[in-house]
Protein backbone atom coordinates (compact mmCIF):
# COMPACT_ATOMS: atom_id res chain seq x y z
CA UNK A 1 0.00 0.00 0.00
CA UNK A 2 2.76 2.48 0.96
CA UNK A 3 4.82 1.51 -2.08
CA UNK A 4 1.84 2.14 -4.34
CA UNK A 5 1.36 5.57 -2.76
CA UNK A 6 5.03 6.43 -3.34
CA UNK A 7 4.78 5.35 -6.95
CA UNK A 8 1.72 7.55 -7.37
CA UNK A 9 3.51 10.57 -5.88
CA UNK A 10 6.60 9.97 -8.05
CA UNK A 11 4.43 9.90 -11.17
CA UNK A 12 2.97 13.32 -10.37
CA UNK A 13 5.62 16.06 -10.72
CA UNK A 14 3.54 18.60 -8.78
CA UNK A 15 3.11 16.25 -5.83
CA UNK A 16 6.78 15.28 -5.93
CA UNK A 17 7.84 18.94 -5.88
CA UNK A 18 5.62 19.59 -2.86
CA UNK A 19 6.95 16.50 -1.09
CA UNK A 20 10.59 17.43 -1.62
CA UNK A 21 10.07 21.11 -0.89
CA UNK A 22 8.52 20.35 2.50
CA UNK A 23 11.34 17.95 3.39
CA UNK A 24 14.05 20.45 2.39
CA UNK A 25 12.37 23.61 3.74
CA UNK A 26 11.84 25.14 0.32
CA UNK A 27 15.32 24.26 -0.97
CA UNK A 28 16.66 27.52 0.46
CA UNK A 29 20.01 26.00 1.43
CA UNK A 30 20.37 24.40 -2.01
CA UNK A 31 19.68 27.63 -3.90
CA UNK A 32 22.20 29.48 -1.77
CA UNK A 33 24.80 26.78 -2.35
CA UNK A 34 24.39 26.94 -6.14
CA UNK A 35 24.73 30.71 -6.14
CA UNK A 36 27.79 30.64 -3.90
CA UNK A 37 29.71 27.86 -5.63
CA UNK A 38 28.78 28.25 -9.31
CA UNK A 39 27.82 31.95 -9.48
CA UNK A 40 25.66 31.33 -12.57
CA UNK A 41 24.77 34.99 -13.11
CA UNK A 42 28.21 36.41 -12.46
CA UNK A 43 31.59 36.37 -14.12
CA UNK A 44 31.88 35.00 -17.67
CA UNK A 45 28.50 35.35 -19.37
CA UNK A 46 29.33 32.71 -21.97
CA UNK A 47 29.47 29.82 -19.51
CA UNK A 48 27.12 26.88 -20.17
CA UNK A 49 25.59 24.82 -17.37
CA UNK A 50 24.36 21.22 -17.29
CA UNK A 51 21.77 20.13 -14.74
CA UNK A 52 22.53 16.41 -14.48
CA UNK A 53 19.35 14.49 -13.68
CA UNK A 54 17.27 17.65 -13.59
CA UNK A 55 14.04 15.94 -12.52
CA UNK A 56 11.16 18.40 -12.48
CA UNK A 57 13.48 21.33 -13.24
CA UNK A 58 13.41 22.59 -9.67
CA UNK A 59 16.80 24.28 -9.99
CA UNK A 60 16.43 25.64 -13.53
CA UNK A 61 15.69 29.10 -12.19
CA UNK A 62 19.14 29.17 -10.57
CA UNK A 63 20.72 29.54 -14.02
CA UNK A 64 20.43 31.90 -17.01
CA UNK A 65 17.80 30.27 -19.24
CA UNK A 66 19.81 30.74 -22.43
CA UNK A 67 22.82 28.94 -20.97
CA UNK A 68 21.04 26.16 -19.09
CA UNK A 69 20.66 22.56 -20.27
CA UNK A 70 19.06 19.76 -18.31
CA UNK A 71 18.14 16.13 -18.79
CA UNK A 72 16.36 13.37 -16.94
CA UNK A 73 15.53 9.73 -17.57
CA UNK A 74 11.83 10.26 -16.72
CA UNK A 75 9.78 11.64 -19.67
CA UNK A 76 6.97 12.93 -17.42
CA UNK A 77 9.44 15.03 -15.41
CA UNK A 78 10.94 16.43 -18.60
CA UNK A 79 7.51 17.36 -19.95
CA UNK A 80 6.71 19.13 -16.69
CA UNK A 81 10.02 21.03 -16.67
CA UNK A 82 9.54 22.19 -20.25
CA UNK A 83 6.01 23.39 -19.56
CA UNK A 84 6.82 25.19 -16.31
CA UNK A 85 10.25 26.62 -17.01
CA UNK A 86 10.54 26.57 -20.79
CA UNK A 87 13.90 24.96 -20.27
CA UNK A 88 16.16 23.12 -22.68
CA UNK A 89 15.55 19.76 -21.06
CA UNK A 90 15.80 16.36 -22.76
CA UNK A 91 15.09 12.73 -21.96
CA UNK A 92 18.43 10.98 -21.61
CA UNK A 93 20.35 8.40 -19.61
CA UNK A 94 23.12 9.73 -17.41
CA UNK A 95 25.68 7.20 -18.62
CA UNK A 96 25.15 7.96 -22.33
CA UNK A 97 25.11 11.73 -22.67
CA UNK A 98 24.14 13.04 -26.09
CA UNK A 99 26.35 16.11 -25.90
CA UNK A 100 29.57 16.97 -27.71
CA UNK A 101 32.96 16.86 -26.02
CA UNK A 102 33.97 19.74 -23.74
CA UNK A 103 30.74 21.70 -24.20
CA UNK A 104 29.91 22.63 -20.57
CA UNK A 105 31.68 24.87 -18.11
CA UNK A 106 29.87 23.62 -14.99
CA UNK A 107 27.62 20.76 -13.94
CA UNK A 108 25.11 20.53 -11.12
CA UNK A 109 24.43 17.06 -9.70
CA UNK A 110 21.76 17.51 -7.06
CA UNK A 111 20.72 14.32 -5.30
CA UNK A 112 21.03 11.92 -8.24
CA UNK A 113 23.75 9.36 -7.57
CA UNK A 114 22.23 8.00 -4.36
CA UNK A 115 19.59 6.42 -6.62
CA UNK A 116 22.18 4.67 -8.82
CA UNK A 117 24.56 1.77 -8.32
CA UNK A 118 28.35 2.04 -8.32
CA UNK A 119 28.86 0.77 -11.87
CA UNK A 120 26.44 3.35 -13.27
CA UNK A 121 28.06 6.21 -11.33
CA UNK A 122 31.49 5.26 -12.66
CA UNK A 123 30.19 5.27 -16.24
CA UNK A 124 28.52 8.61 -15.55
CA UNK A 125 31.79 10.04 -14.23
CA UNK A 126 33.52 9.08 -17.48
CA UNK A 127 30.80 10.80 -19.51
CA UNK A 128 30.92 13.90 -17.34
CA UNK A 129 34.67 14.07 -17.83
CA UNK A 130 34.09 13.96 -21.59
CA UNK A 131 31.49 16.76 -21.79
CA UNK A 132 33.12 19.11 -19.26
CA UNK A 133 35.70 21.63 -20.39
CA UNK A 134 39.24 21.34 -19.09
CA UNK A 135 38.76 24.00 -16.40
CA UNK A 136 35.16 23.03 -15.65
CA UNK A 137 33.55 22.56 -12.26
CA UNK A 138 31.08 20.06 -10.86
CA UNK A 139 28.92 20.90 -7.87
CA UNK A 140 27.77 17.56 -6.54
CA UNK A 141 25.34 17.26 -3.62
CA UNK A 142 24.28 13.84 -2.35
CA UNK A 143 22.45 12.30 0.57
CA UNK A 144 24.52 10.69 3.30
CA UNK A 145 23.36 8.61 6.28
CA UNK A 146 21.49 10.74 8.81
CA UNK A 147 24.01 12.10 11.32
CA UNK A 148 21.61 12.89 14.17
CA UNK A 149 20.07 9.74 15.56
CA UNK A 150 17.05 11.76 16.69
CA UNK A 151 16.37 12.99 13.18
CA UNK A 152 13.56 10.54 12.60
CA UNK A 153 12.09 12.63 9.80
CA UNK A 154 15.41 12.49 7.95
CA UNK A 155 15.53 8.73 8.24
CA UNK A 156 11.95 8.49 7.03
CA UNK A 157 12.81 10.77 4.09
CA UNK A 158 15.58 8.45 2.98
CA UNK A 159 13.14 5.56 3.02
CA UNK A 160 10.40 7.47 1.22
CA UNK A 161 12.84 8.85 -1.36
CA UNK A 162 13.85 5.29 -2.18
CA UNK A 163 17.52 6.18 -2.44
CA UNK A 164 18.93 2.66 -2.30
CA UNK A 165 22.54 3.76 -2.69
CA UNK A 166 23.05 6.35 0.03
CA UNK A 167 26.79 6.23 0.59
CA UNK A 168 29.43 7.52 2.94
CA UNK A 169 31.39 10.67 2.13
CA UNK A 170 34.51 8.67 1.18
CA UNK A 171 32.52 6.24 -0.98
CA UNK A 172 31.18 9.01 -3.22
CA UNK A 173 34.70 10.36 -3.49
CA UNK A 174 36.12 7.03 -4.67
CA UNK A 175 33.48 6.71 -7.37
CA UNK A 176 34.42 10.03 -8.98
CA UNK A 177 38.10 9.15 -9.19
CA UNK A 178 40.18 9.06 -11.36
CA UNK A 179 38.14 11.47 -13.51
CA UNK A 180 37.83 14.30 -10.98
CA UNK A 181 39.71 15.68 -8.02
CA UNK A 182 38.00 17.20 -5.03
CA UNK A 183 38.76 20.88 -4.64
CA UNK A 184 36.78 21.03 -1.41
CA UNK A 185 34.04 19.17 0.40
CA UNK A 186 31.72 19.72 3.31
CA UNK A 187 28.52 18.47 4.85
CA UNK A 188 25.30 20.43 5.20
CA UNK A 189 21.71 20.04 6.31
CA UNK A 190 18.87 20.95 3.99
CA UNK A 191 15.61 20.68 5.89
CA UNK A 192 15.63 17.19 7.38
CA UNK A 193 18.22 15.86 4.92
CA UNK A 194 21.91 15.35 5.65
CA UNK A 195 24.00 16.03 2.56
CA UNK A 196 27.61 15.97 1.42
CA UNK A 197 28.80 18.72 -0.91
CA UNK A 198 31.70 18.32 -3.34
CA UNK A 199 33.26 20.90 -5.60
CA UNK A 200 35.07 18.82 -8.21
CA UNK A 201 37.58 19.75 -10.87
CA UNK A 202 38.25 17.81 -14.04
CA UNK A 203 41.32 15.60 -13.76
CA UNK A 204 43.44 16.03 -16.87
CA UNK A 205 45.32 12.80 -16.16
CA UNK A 206 42.27 10.62 -16.87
Amino acid sequence: MIQELLNMVARQPVLWNIFRSIAEFGFVADYQLIERELQPFGGDHTRRFLDYGSGTGQFARSFPAERYVGFDIAPHYVRYARKRYGSAVSVMSGDQLGYSDACFDAVLIMGVFHHLDDAFVQRAAAELHRVLRHDGTILMVEDIPTQNRWNLFGRAMHWLDRGDNIRSVSHYQRLMEPYFRIERSSTMVSGVCDLVVYVLRRNEMA
